[in-house]
């Protein structure tokens, strides 16, 4: 064999000559190294030789591992080997005079894969390095000691069920501590323990696939997948692991509604009220969630307006319910087709017509013994005021709608105040006036009337009457107030001087029209006169000038109100004048005071002393009423 020669390089092997790239476990390692200068003229090179350094993990048994050999080592032990950097002393020792590298204690690949020491070669007689310190790398020899486990436990997937074979469902994966570039300790093989035939693993990746076709949740939901890991390939003497994959499938719409049923009778008393659940159906459906939601029709009914269905939302059930009254005695027997239907369609699975089915409801009406039913829900009558006892106001009808037909007997309500004003036939229902109405007292009048049964169970009903008492003119209009007009001094001839309204308590159809005049003379007023404005007010006028409260300070004007009833009324009303001395403004200072005292004779200054007698003492009061007695006479 050829030897390849390095320049500057010595080559010192144990029969064995190799190239220093070599990765071979008897392999010669020669790294080049310089001795530390010490003259002017640098030493010859000299170099490291040590085989391969490798410890192999959890070896039990310290032992020698290798060698570190400087070339300048002529067996003399004058060169003294020492050993630092990661380990030493604590993992490993050298021997200062051999160089061999020995272990102290076992090691773990997996806790620290190799070791970075440095060398030194020294020289014991001068104490001087021959040799530079050298770094080498002491690699730790992988076993098998670590078995695989997996990540990402615990593994849940869910796939849709009647999916096709080979639909992926989940992938598991583990891992091994053990160095994966050494043989095959780490290399990992996957396989079913449970599960199969429905589900396969792909060896190499784990990714397990569905091996069973159109797997239908109907009949199995869940799944548990066992799979195994070994590492050594699979090869005896490797290690194991296992996990377990839960696998379960998703509903999809594969089912339709289908009922158990060809025939479902329920019974209703006739008195249920609009609302009221008759009876629940159900199509069952193997589906689930949004695949078993389901609508309910009713359909081909005899009365289909009779009756509604509707879905419960929780349940899924179609709930029948009243939509209208029954009536015994009119129909006694119901028969419906009632149709499910799915929400949702999915033709991949099943054709349309096969998403929903059909069934019959009957349902008998019971019968219930029922009160009195009156023709009308409410009854409006009108009457005159001035309608004479026994006048007719209107009739009641009831009647029992039983088989029975009962009899019915009617009557007003007791505690009413309509019984004393009016009467009601208790055999025919016919009411009457039985004391005179009077529309403005009560304009209107409303009151209930009973219709019980003379036989049997006695049941009763009751109606509410409105009855409206109208309008006849029997009441005279009056004018709105009292009225208390006076006149100045200075009034001219044609002045308005009191503008006057009516009111009246009837109210005619047309609404109110008042017509105001003065009492019929021989002679003309030669004073005053009214102006009908025909809007339902008048003004009283001055016929003339020049009144003077020294020719006379009252008058008085009778004023006749006529409305426009039929026949008309009338009443009259008489209104005192007084003249009195207006400011320019036309406000009369004294006003009602001023014209008392001149009707009762008195001078305004008696007047006056009248008023302050009145504020003094009681017992001056008697001399000072005296005095203006006495100017009254």
């Amino acid at each position: 064999m050829d030897c390849t020669v390095l320049p500057m390089m010595i080559v010192v092997s144990l029969g064995i000559c190799q190239p220093a790239s070599s990765q071979a476990t008897n392999s010669v390692y020669i790294l080049q190294s310089t001795t530390i200068p010490s003259a002017p003229h640098p030493r010859v090179k000299r170099g490291w030789i040590w085989n391969e350094l490798i410890v192999e993990e959890e070896d039990p048994i310290l032992r020698v591992i290798g060698t570190l050999k400087s070339d300048s080592d002529n067996g003399d032990f004058r060169i003294k080997y020492v050993l630092s950097g990661e380990g030493a002393g604590d993992v490993f020792q050298i021997d200062e005079y051999t160089g061999e590298i020995s272990s102290m204690k076992t090691v773990d690949r997996e806790e620290k894969a190799s070791y970075i020491l440095q060398a030194q070669a020294i020289d014991r007689l001068t104490d001087q390095p021959v040799e530079p310190e050298s770094e080498f790398i002491i690699k730790v020899k992988d076993i098998n000691d670590n078995a695989p486990y997996f990540q990402n436990e615990p593994y849940v997937s869910s796939i849709p069920e009647m999916c096709p074979m080979g639909t992926t469902v989940v992938r598991v994966t583990a891992t091994d501590a053990d160095d994966p570039l050494s043989g095959n300790n780490a290399k990992l093989i996957y396989s079913i323990l449970q599960g199969e035939p429905y589900f396969s693993v792909e060896p190499k990746t784990g990714v397990i696939v569905t091996s069973w076709p159109n797997m239908d949740r109907e009949a199995r939901e869940k799944y548990l997948v066992v799979v195994q890991v070994k590492d050594m390939m699979g090869l005896n003497g490797g290690y194991s692991a296992t996990t377990t994959v839960t696998i379960t499938l998703s509903d999809v719409n594969d089912n339709g509604p289908t009922f158990q049923h060809n025939l479902y009778t329920f019974t209703l008393a006739e008195s249920a009220a609009p609302g009221t659940t008759v009876g629940r159906i159900l199509a069952d459906d193997g589906d689930i969630g949004v695949n078993a939601r389901m609508n309910y029709s009713l359909e081909d009914l005899e009365e289909s307006s009779t009756f509604r269905i509707q879905t419960d939302p929780v349940t899924q059930e179609g709930v029948i319910l009243l939509a209208k009254p029954l009536d015994y005695e009119t129909k006694r027997r119901f028969v419906i087709a009632v149709e499910a239907i799915n929400d949702h369609l999915d033709t991949r699975f099943l054709s349309a017509y096969e998403f929903s089915d059909r069934t019959t409801v009957k349902i008998l009406v019971e019968d219930v013994d029922e009160p009195p039913v009156f023709s009308a829900a409410v009854y409006e009558w009108k009457v005159p005021e001035n309608a004479v006892v026994a006048t007719q106001v209107g009739s009641v009808s009831a009647r029992d709608t039983d088989t029975a037909n009962n009899p019915i007997k009617y009557s007003i309500a007791k505690g009413s105040d309509m019984r004393n004003l009016l009467r009601i036939d208790p055999n025919n229902g016919t009411v009457t006036v039985a004391k005179p109405l009077d529309r403005e007292t009560a304009d209107w009048h409303n009151f209930t009337i009973a219709a019980m049964e003379t036989r049997a169970g006695y049941l009763s009903s009751s109606v509410e009457v409105f009855v409206r008492v109208l309008d006849v003119n029997d009441n005279a209009p009056q004018l709105s107030r009292n009225y208390h007009p006076i006149i100045c001094e200075g009034t001219q001839a044609g002045e308005v001087i009191q503008m006057m309204s009516a009111t009246d308590p009837d109210d005619p159809m047309g609404g109110h029209h008042f017509y105001f005049s003065m009492v019929q003379e021989k002679n003309t007023n030669p004073n005053f006169t009214i102006r009908d404005n025909q809007d339902n007010t008048a003004g009283i006028l001055a016929r003339r000038s020049s009144f003077s409260r020294k020719d006379r300070t009252q008058y008085v004007l009778p004023v006749v109100v006529t409305d426009s009833g039929s026949p008309a009324m009338s009443s009259t009303s008489t209104l005192t004048i007084s003249v009195c001395a207006c400011q320019p403004a036309g406000h009369c200072p004294s006003g009602g005071v001023e014209a008392f005292a001149l009707s009762m004779g008195l001078n305004l200054q008696s007047l006056m002393g009248l008023l302050v007698c009145l504020a003094t003492l009681a017992g001056e009061k008697e001399g000072c009423l005296g005095g203006i007695v006495g100017n009254v006479v």
